[in-house]
């Protein structure tokens, strides 16, 4: 079955990488784990998107398009670099909230080509990648305050935190490819 432009696909996993499993204390070794999932999630999103129309990119995964969440990842991820940053740099600063929905209803978001998201995704981690590689493990226990949470996150929950974020929005893609029978590649018109 192919969906039409905008089909919602209610019938879509809330969670199809499974709900986030948060730690209660530093695990290096899981932190290591995570920055390679994170350091992997570019090529998984282009793999994922290889091949899609503009069809397949409209439709919907719950709430919103293909599209829409390949510019979310770039969102989200430009947000976590600069809490990082923020969170290395100062003591406990109180980080920005951002309404993803809004952001996603942006025109950017709506109709932008996904190539410049997954660049600027590819980029935003390739940088990300080198300030994580410097870091000293007593680093990661750094904190930023999330007003919208009204909490502290250490950077060792964060990054456990945008692991599963970008494996859960990937892994929506990837759902509607097996889903759909998108396996293969569109024939060329």
């Amino acid at each position: 079955m192919q969906p039409s432009a905008h089909f919602a696909t209610h019938q879509a996993p809330e969670y199809p990488a499974g709900q986030q499993q948060s730690a209660d204390r530093r695990d290096m070794t899981r932190v290591a784990r995570e920055i390679e999932l994170i350091a992997n999630q570019p090529s998984r999103l282009r793999a994922a998107l290889r091949g899609l129309d503009h069809d397949r990119l409209e439709t919907r995964y719950r709430n919103w398009t293909v599209r829409q969440i390949t510019h979310h990842l770039a969102d989200s991820t430009m947000n976590f670099y600069c809490r990082w940053k923020l969170a290395l740099t100062e003591e406990r600063p109180t980080i920005k909230a951002y309404d993803e929905t809004k952001w996603s209803a942006l025109p950017d978001s709506m109709f932008g080509d996904v190539s410049l998201s997954t660049s600027l995704f590819d980029n935003t981690i390739a940088r990300w990648m080198l300030v994580t590689k410097a870091m000293r493990d007593e680093q990661f226990d750094r904190v930023y305050i999330h007003p919208q949470y009204k909490r502290d996150f250490t950077l060792w929950q964060a990054v456990s935190l945008y692991a599963w974020h970008g494996d859960h929005h990937i892994s929506q893609i990837e759902w509607l490819r097996t889903h759909y029978k998108w396996l293969t590649c569109p024939p060329e018109n």
